[in-house]
């Protein structure tokens, strides 16, 4: 037993008591390991995603149901009383889908951003009890967020199939790569803020607020069109408004599904031409998704130079 006793002891010996959770190398290939980190623990973000997914419908009767009744809800709204009554379908052609589109877009970068940056703090139980790369959090904040995301694209997809609208053509290419840019921008913040509100805790406080005002910075409940014309002789403008990466990434993913605003419309024998999209769009959708690659690279420096005193200060 004496024996067996020393053995034990000699392999506890050999094992590391600390994991260092420091920066690690401040090059491209530490921020590569990271990946590599992130990839290897796969399965457990897999869990914290379904973890988060459950907590948020628990002790509810219908549970995953309410994710779709909400967006339901929402584009009758949108589509009855808004669109009609209101009559501002007749300034926005299937205002509904206009509306929802953006909507759905923008409630992924807002979810992503928002339960990012209070990811850390509210897992900080497990990150005190067990190493596991840090990044991993703010993630399964986004798998969660992108959840959401797919339930309101059957919705708003459904709505356009019944409205006949349905957009077959080359602008569909429009979505995929305005979702590429939402999700490389949301990453990136939810990182960073993640990090940064372990040691100043009014960031998520902030946060809510910056995305209050991003909301209306955004064309999601007024079009391209408005912007155009309340901007007048100042096109300059025009290029300021649209360094917000989002509010090119929702004016892609309207082109590609609300395929009305494309259609030129006759109105009380008026004729209105389709809705402008801004010029050069594809270049800057391209310029927004490396410079986004460039800030998540730097985010997850930061964060990673920032999460060894992640312990002592939750």
């Amino acid at each position: 037993m004496t024996t067996v006793a020393q053995e034990r002891a000699e392999r506890l010996a050999e094992l590391p008591f600390e994991v260092s959770v420091s920066a690690g190398p401040k090059s491209v290939g530490g921020f590569v390991a990271s990946i590599r980190e992130i990839a290897a623990h796969r399965q457990l973000l897999d869990l914290l995603i379904r973890r988060e997914l459950k907590s948020r419908y628990k002790d509810s009767s219908l549970g995953f149901v309410w994710s779709l009744v909400k967006p339901l809800v929402q584009l009758l709204i949108y589509y009855v009383f808004i669109g009609t009554v209101l009559q501002a379908s007749r300034g926005v052609p299937d205002f509904a889908i206009f509306v929802f589109s953006g909507l759905t877009l923008w409630g992924l970068y807002s979810e992503t951003i928002s339960t990012g940056t209070a990811s850390i703090i509210s897992n900080g139980g497990l990150i005190k009890k067990v190493y596991l790369p840090r990044e991993i959090f703010p993630l399964a904040s986004t798998g969660s967020a992108i959840f959401n995301f797919l339930v309101q694209m059957v919705v708003l997809l459904l709505a356009i199939i019944v409205l006949g609208q349905f957009p077959v053509s080359w602008n569909l290419l429009y979505v995929p790569v305005a979702v590429a840019v939402v999700l490389i921008w949301g990453v990136t913040f939810a990182v960073l803020l993640s990090a940064l509100n372990v040691f100043l805790r009014d960031i998520q406080y902030l946060v809510e607020v910056v995305m209050l005002l991003l909301f209306w910075a955004s064309p999601i409940v007024y079009s391209w069109s408005f912007v155009v014309k309340a901007v007048g002789s100042h096109t300059w403008l025009l290029d300021v408004y649209l360094l917000n990466p989002i509010s090119l990434a929702i004016l892609a993913f309207q082109r590609g599904l609300w395929q009305a605003g494309s259609q030129t419309r006759v109105i009380d024998t008026n004729v209105i031409p389709p809705q402008p999209w801004p010029a050069d769009m594809n270049l800057m959708l391209g310029g927004a998704i490396v410079v986004g690659l460039v800030a998540l690279f730097f985010a997850q420096r930061i964060f990673s130079r920032l999460q060894g005193n992640f312990a002592q200060e939750i």
